[in-house]
């Protein structure tokens, strides 16, 4: 199961009752923050979550509204007596930008392990998941990113057992490990079913709509998009500073078809998102205003 919730939805400032761009989720043990606006500690307490236990931050780039709660949140980390290493991972100068950060945060009792991002396109891989990184087109360098948990196939155990394989090597096989027996190599795909739907998250920000984006979130449970505009009339205001509409958002969806959108990162001219999301399903009739801790579980397909 992926647990995921929309820790603040906020675009440019933060709100009374709308904090700063952020999203954790948690899959098996691993907890996972992308972006770290005003309030994300707020929103992570009202939310009945972890700090300590966050072992990777995603940034999709530097701007005040997507870091300005970072070094408050470590330095709460180092509080609660963490020592166990951190992953950030964002773009190129993602080092100079937290360590300048950090001035007000210097001594932590645990190690940071920065990856900065070197292509448009880039994949990493972690305990359980694996995170899709992908460029953007805003006015300084910006990524998004998909969270994404394979599963692969059942284990045959008719197949195994017609292979005379011994149980103790059945474990080896189901990690994805080859095993030697009697000089003969067993290999994976002799005894596994074919890989099963995993579950994806997709979630970018601060951008002009592109194709990438679609083809980013393409059978996604979930997408997250930016929809810093509702109003129709603020489609100049997008253009001129490389955001978008719930519009251009609502067509990407259209083309990527999730089975479900949520639209964030909301211009503090736009009071109530709820009242243009009628006139976005029109284009996408999955698309949802997202709003601060909205949350949902995600569960395997044979699961739910």
């Amino acid at each position: 199961m992926l647990d995921v919730c929309l820790l603040g939805t906020g675009g440019m400032m933060p709100l009374p009752k709308r904090h700063l761009t952020s999203l954790m989720a948690r899959y098996n043990g691993s907890n996972i923050l992308i972006d770290c606006g005003e309030a994300t500690q707020i929103a992570i307490k009202e939310k009945g979550w972890s700090f300590k236990s966050i072992d990777l931050i995603c940034l999709t780039h530097f701007h005040g509204d997507h870091v300005g709660g970072l070094p408050g949140l470590l330095l709460t980390m180092g509080n609660s007596e963490r020592t166990a290493p951190l992953n950030i991972v964002g773009p190129r100068g993602l080092k100079k930008v937290v360590e300048s950060l950090r001035v007000i945060a210097p001594e932590l009792p645990f190690y940071i392990n920065y990856i900065e991002l070197e292509e448009d396109n880039q994949e990493l891989w972690f305990d359980g998941f694996r995170i899709q990184a992908f460029k953007l087109q805003h006015r300084v360098t910006c990524y998004g990113y998909s969270i994404i948990v394979d599963r692969s196939g059942k284990f045959d155990v008719e197949r195994a057992k017609a292979l005379n394989l011994p149980v103790k090597a059945w474990g080896i096989l189901q990690n994805g490990d080859d095993v030697e027996i009697d000089g003969v190599t067993y290999t994976p795909d002799m005894v596994m079913g074919p890989d099963r739907k995993g579950l994806k998250v997709t979630y970018c920000t601060d951008t002009r709509p592109l194709d990438s984006i679609a083809e980013a979130a393409e059978g996604a449970d979930l997408f997250i998009c930016e929809g810093m505009y509702g109003d129709p009339e603020k489609h100049q205001d997008a253009v001129e500073k490389r955001h978008m509409t719930f519009y251009e958002a609502a067509a990407l969806g259209a083309k990527a078809q999730p089975e479900r959108m949520w639209l964030t990162h909301y211009s503090p001219s736009l009071i109530r998102p709820s009242e243009y999301i009628d006139e976005a399903r029109k284009i996408f009739d999955r698309v949802e205003a997202g709003k601060d801790l909205k949350s949902i579980d995600l569960k395997f397909s044979d699961e739910e």
